[in-house]
């Protein structure tokens, strides 16, 4: 399986928004940026499959794409140290 990166999942929100990739900051919060529960929903099935134990909830406790990533690479390290 191939790591989530942050470059993925930043294409990944913009394209789920209709905007440029290079147009999502880390630090913007995405609901104002028109992602909802339901895009987030398809973001998490999706980053799932990349062998990480990635929940909605995981996602709803932050609203950046910087917090985001915080909970993909503590994901990953998790996964990577039971492997």
């Amino acid at each position: 399986m191939t790591a989530l990166t942050l470059a993925r999942m930043r294409a990944d929100v913009a394209e789920m928004l209709g905007e440029a990739p290079e147009d999502i900051s880390t630090e913007e919060n995405l609901m104002d940026l028109g992602l909802d529960s339901m895009r987030v929903l398809g973001l998490v099935l999706a980053w799932g499959n990349t062998g990480i134990a990635l929940e909605f909830s995981h996602l709803a406790e932050h609203a950046t794409l910087g917090g985001w990533w915080t909970v993909v690479q503590r994901l990953q390290a998790q996964a990577s140290a039971s492997a």
